[in-house]
Order: structure tokens, then sequence, then C-alpha cells
């Protein structure tokens, strides 16, 4: 899977140029993430991100060159198989660590869920302590499984310090994502992470992204909610969270914080 979306990344920039939008609308697109500075500029993290929907996979071959389209396509059919299958083991697993029914989480992410994959590539930058290759953000969705090349560049806070995950072989790191945090009352914490960039070596990623559709009500599981464990979230409609998500584009994003509730 590295192998393809490296080979993406390496098309001529002329061919790229044509996936590249700043339309949010669009299911399959190249895009920079950028942060909103003082005075209106808007400020390009190094990197570049292809993002798509996981299915079907002819929504994005026929958008790619006909030799690197079938070659994605073809790895990434299989990958996102694989995956699926982990993250519905993951949740029924974080379900028992919950002390709820095994298929809770499961069954309130639905038989639809909201299944989207981002492809990252992070270029040689000359002066890393000048950009990001990400900003620091919690993933909106309910999981995220992150696969990355042999390159370090993850970071996440711990204890008011960011720590750098390493680039394990064949091996994955999953994030915990806002509706996570919100469905377990707060037990469970979205965690904030970067990417740092490096003068060095270029770096590539591919992070899944599993979460509720778009009508799915999320809320505390009303299991989760006791004396000890007062309610921490209004429910509210996924669709809900997107729109205030977009709202704070190009921003520190502090998204699931709009539906707290004091406590």
């Amino acid at each position: 899977m590295v192998t393809a979306i490296t080979d993406l990344f390496n098309l001529p920039p002329e061919q790229k140029g044509q996936l590249y939008t700043s339309d949010l609308t669009k299911n399959t697109r190249l895009f920079n993430f950028y942060l909103n500075v003082e005075g209106g500029e808007k400020v390009k993290m190094w990197s570049e991100c292809f993002y798509h929907p996981w299915y079907p996979t002819e929504d994005i071959i026929h958008l790619l060159p006909e030799e690197i389209g079938t070659r994605y396509g073809e790895a990434f059919t299989e990958y996102a198989r694989e995956i699926g299958s982990l993250v519905r083991r993951l949740l029924c697993l974080m379900s028992i660590g919950l002390g709820v029914e095994k298929d809770c989480l499961l069954k309130i992410l639905g038989d639809q869920p909201r299944l989207k994959a981002q492809a990252n590539f992070f270029p040689l930058c000359p002066d890393p302590e000048l950009t990001m290759g990400l900003p620091v953000h919690t993933d909106l969705n309910a999981l995220t499984v992150v696969l990355q090349s042999e390159v370090s560049g993850l970071q996440v806070i711990k204890d008011g310090k960011w720590i750098a995950i390493p680039a394990i072989p064949n091996a994955f790191v999953i994030n915990v994502g806002d509706q996570i945090q919100v469905l377990s009352n707060g037990r469970f914490k979205s965690v904030h992470h970067r990417v740092v960039t490096n003068k060095v070596h270029p770096r590539v990623s591919l992070a899944m992204f599993y979460g509720p559709n778009m009508d799915t009500i999320i809320g505390p599981i009303q299991d989760l909610i006791d004396e000890k464990h007062p309610l921490r979230y209004r429910n509210y409609r996924f669709s809900e969270f997107l729109e205030e998500f977009s709202k704070q584009e190009g921003t520190r994003r502090r998204v699931k914080e709009v539906f707290e509730l004091p406590y």
C-alpha cells in the first residue's frame, strides 16, 4: 500500500494538478491543509493530501492515470477490506472495555458507517522549524487506523509534552476520534496529534477513518452516565458535528467542545 501511495504522489505536477481542489464537497480530492494567521493570510502546511471514500474504488481509479489508478485501486480494495475487519474487532473490544454489550459501539455507528481515507505525502523540508506537516488536531470520526512509512513524523501530546510515535514496521497507529470520546462520556479520549517535517527523508502515510453516517444520533451511552460520571455532552446528529467542523476550517479546531455540557 505504501508503494501505491508513493507512486501516486510522484505523478508529474500537471497530472496531480488536475486533482487539486479547495471544494470540500468533492468526495475525491487532492488538497493542502492550511492555517489562518493574523491578517487573514492562509499558510499552507508542508504536505499534500489525497482524500477519498473507501468504496466504490471505481470512483477513485477513473480520476487517476490508468497505470497508477489500477495499481492504487487494486491495493486499496484489499487493504480497505482488511482494515474494515480490524476496526470492527477493535470496536467490539472497546465496548467490552466500557462494560457495555460487545456490539454496542458497532450498533450505534450503524450498518452504513462513514468510511473515508486520506493518503498523505510530506516532502523534504529545508527548514522544519518553520512549518508543520499537519497542524494540531483531533480526528472527527470514531476510529482512525494509520499506516506509516518507515519515516516517523507523527506526534501526540501527553502531559503537556509532544511525544514522537515511532514508525514500527508492519504495525498500525490507532487514533481514538471525537465520536468515541462523546459516546464513552469521556472515558476514552480523542488524541491531539500533529505531524512534523524533516529535511532528510520524505514520508507518506495513510489514515483510514471509520465513523457514523450523517443521520446518526451521537451522544453518551446511557449506561455510562451515573453520579460519578455525569452527562458531559448533549446529543447531536453527526451532520451537525460536520457543519461545525467546516465552520472552524483553518483554525485549531475545537468541535466536540461545542457540544459539551456544564458539569
